[in-house]
């Protein structure tokens, strides 16, 4: 009996985590309007910057390095799109954060990129999305 209920306490839940379907139109979106760079009490992190120029090269540096990155493929979208987004998926439990990288345009008319990371199981991520994203925004300097 013991055995039964630590499978169903343990093991059904973890395989939940690992297995449950991502949902494109939930996560590939941007986030609701924030600060420029905020890290978000719900497991998450917001980076945003005004542009310059059309962004595109930066979109893609941004999009080169989230697919370099180990245990992380692409969602849905495109640079070509203007919006894509990612599953980064943790080494050992396989727990999914969401990075969705973005050109979006301000009502004053202003265009901004922007990366939005988030977690999708628990209230903390213990600033990893943060990590991740600072680390990925080192390929645009």
């Amino acid at each position: 009996m013991l055995f039964w209920i630590v499978i169903f306490v343990v093991v059904v839940p973890l395989a939940y985590i690992r297995l449950a379907p991502s949902d494109p139109a939930r996560f590939n979106r941007q986030a609701k309007p924030v600060d420029t760079a905020t890290e978000l009490r719900t497991g998450g992190y917001v980076w945003r910057k005004v542009l310059e120029e059309d962004g595109q090269d930066a979109l893609r540096s941004l999009a080169d390095a989230a697919a370099a990155t180990p245990r992380t493929q692409a969602l849905a979208g495109s640079v070509e799109e203007g919006q894509i987004t990612y599953v980064t998926r943790t080494k050992w439990m396989g727990f999914p954060d969401y990075t969705t990288f973005g050109i979006y345009d301000t009502p004053k008319g202003e265009r901004y990129l922007e990366a939005f990371g988030r977690a999708r199981f628990g209230r903390s991520d213990l600033g990893v999305n943060a990590k991740r994203i600072k680390g990925w925004l080192a390929a645009l300097k």
